[in-house]
Order: C-alpha cells, then sequence, then structure tokens
C-alpha cells in the first residue's frame, strides 16, 4: 500500500492509503487507467479508527482490485483543524466525495467504480453522503456492524427505535455525556480506549470455546486498537461523537437504488442484528430489492476477527456489481 495525502476545500490535510501509486493525469504516450484501477473499493474505519485498521484485509483484496483505505478526517494521519470545527459526519461525507474527485483526477479517469465498505461511523459517512449527493457516485455499498440510528427514538420519529435496535452503550443523551468524559478526561482515555476494544471484538463481548485466542494474542489486540485510538484528538472525537450518535439515516437508506450488502457480527457489542438489519428493509422500502444481510460469527470489527470471510464475501458482492 502506498500512503498519500491531499488538502481539502477547508485546507485539511487527509491521508490515504492505495494499493496502486496515483499518477498524474495522463499524456498522449500513458494510459488513462492504472491496472485493474476501474474498480475501486473504498475501506472506510470506524470511530477512533485509521486505514490500520484493514492490515488483514489489504493484500488479499488488492491482488483482485483497486484498495483505497482513507484515514478520515481527525483519525490516522489525517489532519482535523479544531480551529474550524470540521466535527460533523457530513463533513466527513464532504471529505469522501474531495476523495472521490482527487482519485478521479490523479488518474484521468472519470468511469472508475467506486464500492464503499462503511464500518461502524464509516457506513453513516456513506449514509450521509447519498442524501446530500445522492448515489450516482457508487455501484454498490457495504455496511458492516453500523445501525442506521444510534439513539433511541424516544418520540417515535421515523418509526419506533428502543433499546433492542439502538446502540446498546451510547444511546441517549445521559450515555452520550458519560462516553464523551471518557474521551476528554486525561484520567479515563486509557480505560476508555481498552473499554472500545473489548466492546467491539466478538472474543472479548461473548467469549466461546473454539475461539482459539490467547491471552498473549488478546494483549495485542488491545495495544493494536488501543494504541490507534490513543494518537486522536479525544476532544474533537468527542464532538463528533455527539453528532454521530444523533444522525438518523433510517429514510436516507430509502434512497440508495445500487446493490447493498450489510454485515452484522452476532457477537458485536455495539448493535443487535435486528438494529442492523433496519438497513436492508429500509432500501427495499425504497424500491430497491437488491438488499441482503450476512451475518458473521464474531464482532464489531468483523473485517479483523473473521478476515477470510469478510474478504470472501466483499469480494463476491463486487464481482456481482460490476459484471
Amino acid at each position: 500500500m502506498h500512503y498519500s495525502t491531499f488538502t481539502t476545500s477547508d485546507n485539511c490535510p487527509l491521508a490515504f492509503q492505495s494499493s496502486l501509486p496515483l499518477q498524474l493525469p495522463p499524456t498522449p504516450s500513458t494510459p488513462s487507467t492504472p491496472n485493474n484501477s476501474r474498480t475501486c473499493i473504498l475501506l472506510l474505519h470506524g470511530f477512533s479508527g485509521s486505514s490500520a485498521y484493514f492490515t488483514r484485509n489489504t493484500a488479499p483484496l488488492s491482488a483482485h482490485h483497486w484498495l483505497v483505505t482513507p484515514d478520515m478526517r481527525g483519525h490516522g494521519r489525517s489532519g482535523h483543524n479544531p480551529s474550524r470545527g470540521g466535527f460533523h459526519v457530513a463533513r466527513l461525507a464532504a471529505d469522501l466525495r474531495e476523495l472521490l474527485a482527487h482519485l478521479r483526477q490523479q488518474t484521468g479517469d472519470n468511469k472508475i467504480k467506486f464500492i464503499p465498505v462503511g464500518c461502524s461511523i464509516g457506513a453513516a459517512v456513506v449514509w450521509t453522503y447519498v442524501e446530500l449527493f445522492g448515489d450516482r457516485d457508487f455501484t454498490g455499498y457495504v455496511f458492516a456492524d453500523q445501525a442506521p440510528l444510534q439513539d433511541r427514538a424516544a418520540l417515535g420519529l421515523g418509526g419506533v427505535w428502543d433499546g433492542g435496535l439502538a446502540h446498546r452503550g451510547c444511546f441517549d443523551e445521559a450515555s452520550m455525556l458519560a462516553a464523551q468524559r471518557g474521551w476528554v478526561e486525561a484520567s479515563e482515555r486509557a480505560r476508555t480506549h481498552i473499554g472500545l476494544v473489548r466492546e467491539c471484538l466478538g472474543y472479548r463481548v461473548s467469549p466461546r470455546e473454539g475461539d482459539g485466542v490467547g491471552e498473549e494474542e488478546a494483549r495485542r489486540d488491545e495495544e493494536f486498537f488501543a494504541g490507534i485510538s490513543a494518537g486522536c484528538d479525544g476532544v474533537w472525537l468527542a464532538r463528533l461523537l455527539a453528532d454521530h450518535t444523533r444522525y438518523d439515516h433510517r429514510e436516507a437508506c430509502e434512497g440508495i437504488t445500487r446493490p447493498v450488502l450489510v454485515m452484522a457480527g452476532r457477537r458485536s457489542g455495539c448493535f443487535s442484528l435486528e438494529g442492523m438489519e433496519e438497513t436492508v428493509r429500509r432500501v427495499r422500502k425504497g424500491g430497491n430489492e437488491n438488499a441482503e444481510m450476512v451475518v458473521f460469527e464474531s464482532g464489531h470489527w468483523l473485517f479483523y476477527e473473521e478476515p477470510e470471510r469478510f474478504n470472501r464475501e466483499l469480494l463476491r458482492f463486487v464481482e456481482r456489481c460490476t459484471r
């Protein structure tokens, strides 16, 4: 993978990894598109994560297609310009749109088939993109372990959304404030980072015989993911969390006209299967029957716990969307 950067319209540097080296716009003597770049898979990480999350996926996927893994604003190697705000899911969606424009400009190819894989908040970014800009830029969509609304809908606006559907740990004003304190207060941050890992790995949430993960490997996993979270600005993340948890994407899902695949972790510490299946229900309600959900036996980070199946299901879906 090759690291690269570009600068957004609000002067924020954003980093991303690409399985192919990008080139300047073509000249008459150079091809307009790098080998295998006609289809581009975009792996979008979750809250407090980075492109490094996909360490078990990049090599197998890039053997088949052009792969781009961004560090979203405020995450990984990307900047976040805190004095100018930017801690909104809508700003992250605008960043994604600018990334697509940058990739088209760098390759000189305006016909790239982009397929976003939104994991956790990455899914929210894609739903917001569809709401703001439509779904013409994408050939298909994958949403991994994220329900279209985190908070419980106390008034039932948009339909009943209770504790069996909302996020299990951050679902109202009180729980959101408690989560914000964990990211902001120095004495709580390390505990918050470890707590996130234990909420997102299925073998921690609901251990089973045969998981095959020893304490040493579990410790390495905790250090890996907690280290990535520790690299983020906790105050900025806390403000992003307040925006993210209240965003209701249910009706936006009804505007998706391209194929949809939802990947859900049976042992997710974040969402129930029923909550995640709402995306499929809403897409079909909008008249698009080309939507399905597959259930993994792992947790929220199913791409890490079951990488072989994740890669296989994703490649199968991409092939179906692009043939």
